[in-house]
Order: C-alpha cells, then sequence, then structure tokens
C-alpha cells in the first residue's frame, strides 16, 4: 500500500525525464507509439508442417502460437517493456502475462473468449505451451466461466450509477496498490501484452487503443499472410505502445528480436540462456 503492489515492484533508480512523463502525459493514449511490423513468415510455415507432422489436427501449432511463443521470450529476455504506469509511478511486472481473445465459433455474434496466461518460457518449450493454451481454449468454448466474467456478471445486475461509482473505486484501490493479488491476476486487462489475430479472420493488421484501465502497456494485432514484393509470404503486426515504460531504442531491439525468432523458428525452440549467448550485440 502506497509505494507497493501485489504485482509489481517500483522501478528505481529512473533519469528525471522518465519519473516525470506520468505527470506529463497521465493517460496511456495520451502517450501512445504506434508501429507497423512487417515479418516474414516462409521458415515459420515450414517449421509448422514439420512440428504438426505428428500432432493430432485438433492440436495443431499455428502461426499465431509461434507469434505468442516470441512475444513471451521477448519480455522474458528484456524485462524492461514488461513495466506500466499507475498513480504516477513506473512499475516492474512480475511474470510475463500474456492476453490474447478468439471466437468460440467464425460466424457474425459469436461470443468472444479472452484468455489470460503467465508464460514461462524458461520452463516449457513450444509444445508444452501450445497445449496448455489449447485446454484454456477448450474449458472456454464449452461455456466454462472465468473468475473475471463471475465478477462481470455480477455487477451488471447492478444500476449503471453504481456500477461507475464501484469502477471509480476500484481505479482509486489500483492507484494506491490496494486490489487484491487474486483480482488482478484474474482480470485480463492487467497483462504484459494484449495480443488479437485478425488474420483468423483473413483480415489485415489494424492498430487498436491501450486502455485506461488495468495495466496493460502494449497492443500487438496480427495480420493475415500475404505474398511480399519478391513472392515470399509475410504478415504485419501492428504494434500500440506506451511510450512511457521505456525508450525508443529498447523497444525498437525488443520488437526486432520478436521478428528475428519468427523469421528464425529454430529460436523458438532455444532457451533464453542459449538466445542470450547467440547474440552478436543487443540481447533481443
Amino acid at each position: 500500500m502506497f509505494g507497493r503492489r501485489p504485482d509489481a515492484k517500483p522501478v528505481e533508480p529512473l533519469a528525471p525525464m522518465r519519473r516525470f512523463m506520468p505527470y506529463i502525459s497521465p493517460r496511456r493514449n495520451d502517450s501512445v507509439f504506434y508501429m507497423m511490423q512487417q515479418i516474414e513468415v516462409e521458415a515459420a510455415l515450414e517449421y509448422l508442417e514439420k512440428k504438426n507432422a505428428n500432432r493430432p489436427p485438433e492440436r495443431r501449432i499455428t502461426l499465431f502460437h509461434l507469434f505468442l511463443r516470441s512475444c513471451a521470450q521477448g519480455i522474458a529476455l528484456r524485462p524492461g517493456v514488461n513495466r506500466f504506469v499507475k498513480g504516477g509511478r513506473l512499475w516492474q511486472r512480475d511474470g510475463v502475462w500474456l492476453t490474447f481473445s478468439a471466437l468460440r465459433e467464425i460466424r457474425d455474434g459469436a461470443p468472444m473468449i479472452t484468455v489470460k496466461r503467465r508464460f514461462e518460457p524458461e520452463h516449457e518449450n513450444v509444445e508444452q505451451m501450445v497445449d496448455a493454451i489449447y485446454d484454456k481454449l477448450l474449458a472456454g468454448r464449452a461455456g466454462k466461466r472465468t473468475t473475471s466474467d463471475k465478477e462481470m456478471g455480477l455487477m451488471l445486475r447492478l444500476p449503471g450509477p453504481l456500477i461507475q461509482l464501484l469502477m471509480t473505486l476500484a481505479g482509486l484501490a489500483d492507484r494506491f496498490g490496494l486490489l487484491p493479488k487474486s483480482m488482478i491476476e484474474a482480470d485480463p486487462l492487467y497483462c504484459s501484452l494484449f495480443l488479437a489475430n485478425l488474420g483468423s479472420i483473413d483480415y489485415p493488421a489494424g492498430f487498436h487503443h491501450l486502455w485506461e484501465y488495468g495495466t496493460c502497456s502494449m497492443f500487438g494485432v496480427m495480420g493475415r499472410v500475404e505474398p511480399g514484393p519478391e513472392g515470399r509470404r509475410r504478415m504485419s503486426v501492428a504494434w500500440t505502445y506506451d511510450e512511457r515504460i521505456e525508450s525508443g531504442l529498447y523497444s525498437y531491439h525488443t520488437l526486432e528480436g520478436i521478428r528475428e525468432r519468427l523469421e528464425n523458428p529454430e529460436l523458438l525452440d532455444a532457451t533464453l540462456e542459449e538466445i542470450a549467448a547467440r547474440a552478436t550485440g543487443v540481447v533481443r
């Protein structure tokens, strides 16, 4: 409380300018940076063919799974992007938490499932990660309600003005570090990175806003696979990023590392130590 949080620790020491940035731009959407990234996926698609040869059809590894893996590795290798601003302070998050959404079925009006998971690339390989994701998705598609779903369902029974009052009180509690850890871990908007796959519905990547609620400082949208200028397949990723958490150069190296691992997918099977050992310059 008042300088402590159950999900993070304050970042110290900080340069005066970075300490002052939350007061210059107190809202996330006053501080966003947008970047479109092109990633060649020929090697990744070949990697998928080999990986899926011995997997059941209902548990195939997809390009989005590889994207999740590379993002988790990137955040673990470069923890400076795993931060958020709350209460005028910069915080270092505990753990790599990724959230993504999926439709229960591909049709208009189909309900959305939101999955939040702690990723531990130093303790799990690609196959273990994918199987854990399928387990969560199967529970959601079977209609199992998450803790967050239950909380929202309960609140929606209340009158609108009372809901607004409770949200205001929750925001104040969050500002002062008073929200319980169990509530934070169940909420999908308290995450390192939120990801969406528009490629699954054959759409190009597009930029998404950041929420003022929660602690999500980055949003990535993966687009469909398309032929590049020389015929080699590629995809676009649209990034929205809170510039208050780290410098532009640090963030650039992080996103470039995500691209490099997808273009050289053998790195997705490497440990974090192996990736760091192979780096000839900045570890990313």
